[in-house]
């Protein structure tokens, strides 16, 4: 089983359409994208609402990337980071253009709500927004 992480701690997942993988038929509504997944490659059409993409570990880092070039390409559906995210991560999954964030059960008995809601206000914590505040 797994756990879905939002900016409101653990919520119910709703999505109920399934997930294709990349390269199946246009009336997919939602992909699974592995980590090794070159973002320029995916196709974006307007039935697409929602990319999933998976974390093989907490050290993998390549679905921040994937995110953000999506979200550039301009993809405005939602995107779920799945597997190995820690609550460490949320904030930079949450700046990368993650809308949540998909974990085992084991991963979320270790670190509960409180530490992912911690990390919610990601916009206020980045490095930027300390510097410029502490110029002002």
């Amino acid at each position: 089983m797994t756990q879905l992480i939002n900016d409101t701690g653990f919520v119910t997942d709703d999505w109920k359409h399934g997930f294709c993988a990349p390269g199946a038929a246009n009336d997919c509504r939602a992909l699974d994208l592995a980590s090794d997944t070159h973002p320029e490659e995916v196709e974006l059409n307007a039935g697409l609402e929602m990319l999933r993409i998976g974390f093989p570990s907490a050290a993998d880092g390549r679905g921040f990337t994937i995110a953000r070039a999506l979200r550039l390409r301009g993809f405005t559906g939602w995107l779920r980071a799945h597997g190995h995210v820690i609550a460490d991560q949320y904030a930079m999954a949450r700046r990368a253009g993650f809308d949540e964030v998909e974990v085992t059960d084991e991963i979320a008995a270790r670190q509960p709500a409180e530490q992912w809601k911690y990390r919610a206000n990601w916009q206020a914590h980045d490095y930027q927004t300390r510097v410029r505040g502490a110029a002002t």
